[in-house]
């Protein structure tokens, strides 16, 4: 079986809870974003809620087992409710991966106050490898998620982003050639040669955002 998937049998555990807290709080986000911003299309969906069963795409959440990557299920969105459309629309696309960097944020910080509290000092050892093992795993799966849907390739959040606040005239040519741009995406995702271009951005700068945040919060707690 193991032949089929991406990660060691032994990660799973911890692979599907960090999937499960991070796509489902993802999704959520950008329903919460738009619904304050004035679109009740996503909970009028049945969106605007922390069940992951609302938010959980079966085949995306497959994918991430077998490919190394996958998805959630896309929050629908009005952008003729929003008062200010552009801004708001970038605003509610970035929601879901800002949502994720807090989630890293969150677990180191509670890691190293139950560090510093003397908690983690006073479990057993197999207790404690299990939860340093599910805070690395939700930490490092949420900053990989963060970066991963700020790329900017249709259809993740950073193309969003950039669609929303673009010129008319630039926003006209990137919807023209949109469809386009999702097969370079999955193009790069699945050949050899998207290793050229996500490689260098998941080596240096995924450890670079997990290094800066535990050193910011060693600093915080003076360890």
């Amino acid at each position: 079986m193991q032949q089929f998937l991406y990660y060691p049998i032994s990660q799973l555990p911890y692979v599907i809870t960090a999937l499960i807290i991070a796509f489902t709080v993802h999704e959520f986000s950008h329903a919460y974003v738009a619904y304050k911003l004035g679109d009740p299309t996503a909970k009028n969906a049945g969106r605007l809620t922390l069940n992951p069963a609302a938010h959980l795409d079966i085949f995306g959440t497959l994918m991430i087992f077998i490919a190394g990557f996958g998805w959630a299920k896309p929050v629908p969105v009005n952008p003729f409710h929003f008062r200010h459309r552009r801004l708001s629309g970038a605003l509610v696309s970035f929601a879901g991966p800002f949502s994720n960097l807090l989630i890293a944020i969150f677990f180191i910080g509670l890691y190293f106050a139950l560090y510093k509290g003397g908690i983690l000092s006073n479990l057993g050892e197999s207790m404690y490898l299990f939860i340093n093992q599910m805070v690395n795993m939700i930490v490092s799966l949420n900053v990989v998620l963060f970066v991963f849907n700020l790329l900017p390739f249709p259809p993740l959040d950073g193309y969003r982003i950039i669609e929303d606040l673009a010129p008319a005239d630039v926003r006209a040519r990137l919807t023209q050639y949109e469809q386009y741009g999702i097969f370079l995406f999955l193009f790069l995702i699945i050949t050899p040669l998207g290793d050229y271009v996500f490689q260098p951005i998941f080596h240096q700068l995924v450890p670079y955002i997990l290094n800066s945040l535990v050193a910011a919060f060693q600093w915080l707690f003076g360890l």
